[in-house]
């Protein structure tokens, strides 16, 4: 019995090894996402109006490039109105930039003021280095 949990085991560590995300290309930028809050999501939509492979994070070729996100977030009663029910929201942003570096990470961060999303763009030393724009949300 100790052999068979012990075979499951090593069967599913192997099988989520293959969902990790890919080792960075030193030919192209590579653009982690991070959303700010915790109950929210931020996922990479699109490059260039150009569709993603893997919604996790970004990798371009050096140059520039627009980025489409999607953040979803929760607007807490706080923002609303005393009786209200927290909202929850699905917004697009498109970050446009013009220098991405070859072999560089960069991170773009994701938060919410209440019902207005943000996001930026930070390079490997934290420095702010882009600011998305909202493109559009809507209630889900």
């Amino acid at each position: 019995m100790r052999m068979l949990i012990m075979a499951g085991s090593l069967l599913m560590l192997a099988g989520c090894a293959g969902f990790g995300i890919p080792r960075h290309d030193p030919a192209q930028a590579w653009i982690d996402l991070d959303s700010h809050q915790e109950d929210t999501a931020l996922q990479a939509l699109e490059v260039d109006d150009k569709a993603t492979q893997d919604k996790r994070y970004f990798e371009v070729q050096p140059g520039s490039h627009e980025l489409t996100v999607r953040y979803q977030f929760e607007v807490q009663p706080t923002n609303i109105g005393p009786d209200a029910e927290p909202l929850r929201r699905d917004c697009q942003l498109n970050l446009k930039f013009k220098e991405f570096n070859a072999g560089e990470r960069y991170q773009l961060q994701a938060g919410n003021i209440g019902f207005r999303p943000w996001a930026k763009l930070y390079d490997q030393q934290r420095k702010v280095i882009g600011q998305a724009t909202p493109a559009g949300c809507q209630r889900t």
